[in-house]
Formats: structure tokens, C-alpha cells, sequence
């Protein structure tokens, strides 16, 4: 009797064993003549050698198509293993697809300078991606970074934000130092919670795959073999962001979004992002996207806030 060890990698088990274990046992019931073990990430096949390499074969199919869509469903898991070629039609590649999030739900570029910012990431190191809120800026960089990850491309995605307090001093705040900056992350957190299984982006963040950081943490680093995304940088100094995007070192691409019209620092200091955009224009490798209203991709009236807000700013 030979037996067979497949080390799952990178996917959460959870989903691909499926809930109370129903994904394992309709495998199991589809090679009855195995003995079949899963504990975490590692599943046995104890059997005959040409039967447990079949398995082995269709376990890494199912592998692939749980990583891609973050979904195992018992149709696909029947399809595969009867080797049904529709089981992978849901995987071509759909019009502007960045990657599948959560229970296999497609991220796409919805708009013209979504996509305009998935080609430049392609061409350019460091992108700069600017526009009212809700335009898909942030998402968009972040989907585009864990696609990076995904294909193996970059090692670690960085994100950063700089901590521009807004009324409380982040000395008052109560907890540790990760408890006081956190709420200026969650929108960072938000997005990758829809595009990583729960338990994999744990993961992730524990071994400092995924780092999030303020940009205070940045200074002194280089940062290689990564995609590092700082948001909400119109809220830079001019010396702050100098200091951020001269931390790019080698096979590593950065973005940097924000929004103009939001700007948190006090009147007399000047945005290190406008500053940036200004001085680094014309500069071969850096690409700049400005997202305006009509890419506005949340609630209809979001649209119409940013509108009434810009009339208010012309009267």
C-alpha cells in the first residue's frame, strides 16, 4: 500500500475542506477503494499507486480552483474529479479581471481609470493614483497587489498610512501603539478582508507577509520584492513623502493614492502628494491616474455628495 502526502499551499482549509467537513467526505466518497486522512493543510492517500497519483492529480486541480476563486463548491469538486471541463469555465479570464475575492466573487476595474491604473501598474514602478472618494482608488491598488502575491510575483504587500490625528491626540487614545493606529488602518483591512480568506490573511499578517503600518514606521527601510501602497497621502508633508518613495528598492512597485479635496494638515503646510505629482511629472516610470466623479463606484448619492460639494466650492 502506498501513501501519498499533499501539503495544501496557499488556501485556507477551511473552505477547501468545506463546512463540518462536507467538501472531504464527497472527495472521499468519490475514491472509495482509498484511505483518505486530512488534518489542517495536509491530506493522506493510503492506496493503490495508480489511483492515489490520480488523486493527487485532482487534489491539485481542486487546490488550484479554491486559490483562484476562494470557493469550493460540491459541483466544481464533482466536475473536477470527473474531469468535466466546464469545472474551470468560472477561471477564464473575465473582461477587466483583477482577481476573484470572497466566495468567488469577481474584483474588476468598473471603470475607465480603474483600468487605466491596472495597465499602468504593468508598465510602471510607481503609480500615483488621485480622485474624490469612493472612486475605487485604494481598492483597486490593493486588489492589484494581491494579485502580485498571488502569482508569486512580489514576496509582501506594505501598506501604509500617515496618522493625521483629527481632534484626538494619539497619546489620549487608550491601548498599545497597534490599538491607537489601527482605526486609521481599517479601511486597509476592509479591503483585503473581501479579497483574502479570513484565516489566510491572518496568517499573512502574523508572518509579516502583509504588513500594515503607519508611515511614521517607513523611515530607514528598503523596501524590496513588494508592492507598497500608501493611502490617504494627501495628508504627507513634503518632506514625509520624499522620505516614503525613496524607500522603493529593487523588484518592488508603489502606489499612492489620495485625494486632493480632503487634505487634513493644517493651512499653512503645504501636501507632500500635490508637491510630489508636481515635482515627479514628467519623470520616466511614474505613472498618474486622477480618478474624478464619474468613477465614484459606491452608494449613487456618494456622486452626488462630491457634486454638491464642488458647487458649494465655485460659489
Amino acid at each position: 500500500m502506498l501513501e501519498r502526502i499533499i501539503i495544501l499551499d496557499g488556501i485556507d482549509p477551511v473552505i477547501f475542506f468545506g463546512t463540518n467537513n462536507s467538501n472531504m467526505r464527497l472527495i472521499k466518497s468519490l475514491y472509495p477503494k482509498l484511505r483518505v486522512i486530512a488534518r489542517g493543510n495536509v491530506i493522506k492517500a493510503m492506496g493503490d499507486d495508480v489511483e492515489t497519483l490520480e488523486f493527487e492529480e485532482k487534489i491539485r486541480k481542486l487546490e488550484h480552483y479554491c486559490k483562484e476563486l476562494n470557493l469550493l463548491t460540491e459541483e466544481a469538486i464533482i466536475n473536477i474529479v470527473k474531469g468535466k471541463n466546464d469545472a474551470f469555465a468560472a477561471l477564464q479570464k473575465q473582461e477587466n479581471l483583477i482577481i476573484y475575492g470572497m466566495n468567488g466573487r469577481p474584483i474588476q476595474a468598473r471603470t475607465e481609470n480603474q483600468r487605466k491604473l491596472a495597465e499602468a501598474f504593468g508598465e510602471n514602478d510607481l503609480l500615483f493614483a488621485v480622485g474624490p472618494a469612493g472612486s475605487g482608488k485604494t481598492y483597486t491598488a490593493i486588489a492589484l497587489a494581491v494579485r502580485a502575491l498571488k502569482n508569486k510575483e512580489v514576496r509582501r504587500i506594505i501598506l501604509s498610512r500617515p496618522a493625521v490625528e483629527a481632534g484626538e491626540k494619539l497619546g489620549f487614545l487608550p491601548g498599545d501603539m497597534k490599538e491607537k493606529i489601527d482605526p486609521y488602518l481599517q479601511p486597509l483591512y476592509d479591503a483585503l478582508e473581501d479579497m483574502i480568506p479570513v484565516a489566510k490573511l491572518k496568517e499573512y499578517i502574523e508572518n509579516k507577509v502583509i504588513r500594515i503600518a503607519p508611515l511614521a514606521f517607513m523611515r530607514g527601510r528598503t523596501l524590496s520584492d513588494a508592492v507598497i501602497i500608501l493611502d490617504e497621502a494627501q495628508n504627507t508633508s513634503i518632506l514625509q513623502i520624499k522620505m516614503f518613495l525613496t524607500r522603493l528598492g529593487m523588484n518592488a512597485k508603489m502606489i499612492v493614492t489620495g485625494d486632493v479635496t480632503q487634505i487634513d494638515l493644517p493651512p499653512s503646510q503645504v501636501s507632500g502628494l500635490t508637491h510630489a505629482m508636481r515635482v515627479l511629472k514628467n519623470v520616466p516610470g511614474i505613472a498618474q491616474i486622477e480618478f474624478n466623479k464619474k468613477d465614484i463606484v459606491r452608494h449613487r448619492l456618494v456622486q452626488r455628495i462630491v457634486e454638491a460639494y464642488e458647487n458649494e466650492l465655485r460659489t
